[in-house]
């Protein structure tokens, strides 16, 4: 092998797996969670799964498990935005306001990854990649953006 293929490889891979492990890893936590809008439970009803901050519901969904990918801020590890997996596809919430805002995908997909990019969520799916801002989902190409 070349030194220059050897070295394109060794970048890309490195590339490969410093992205992955600033991926932010999925959780099944149903509450009580800390975020900075207050205390968020995920409760089954009888119409799918509600989000609740302390004891007032803020948005219904259906799910057959609760998987969602966090980010926190602050050493007190209180989560800041959450992207949850429903079966009609993600819904990210943002708890720096309160109530929440929801911000629904409108794309059925399983999120396999997700990377928090300033205000834009880049997730990885079973569909390829998607960025997701102020409620618009938008499916990514192939770039040289390195996502963390």
């Amino acid at each position: 092998m070349s030194p220059t293929k050897f070295l394109s490889r060794a970048a890309a891979a490195a590339t490969l797996f410093i992205a992955s492990t600033l991926a932010f890893a999925q959780s099944d936590a149903a509450g009580p969670i800390d975020t900075k809008a207050g205390t968020l439970y995920f409760l089954r009803d009888e119409s799918g799964m509600a989000a609740l901050i302390e004891k007032q519901v803020f948005d219904r969904f259906d799910a057959k498990r609760i998987v969602h990918f966090d980010e926190t801020s602050g050493t007190a590890d209180t989560v800041t935005r959450m992207l949850v997996q429903t079966d009609t596809g993600p819904i990210l919430y943002d708890f720096r306001r309160n109530p929440p805002l929801v911000q629904r995908a409108g794309q059925r997909m399983t999120v396999k990854r997700v990377f928090w990019q300033g205000e834009e969520v880049v997730m990885q799916s079973n569909l390829g990649w998607f960025g997701l801002q102020r409620g618009k989902l938008t499916k990514l190409q192939s770039s040289t953006t390195i996502y963390h």
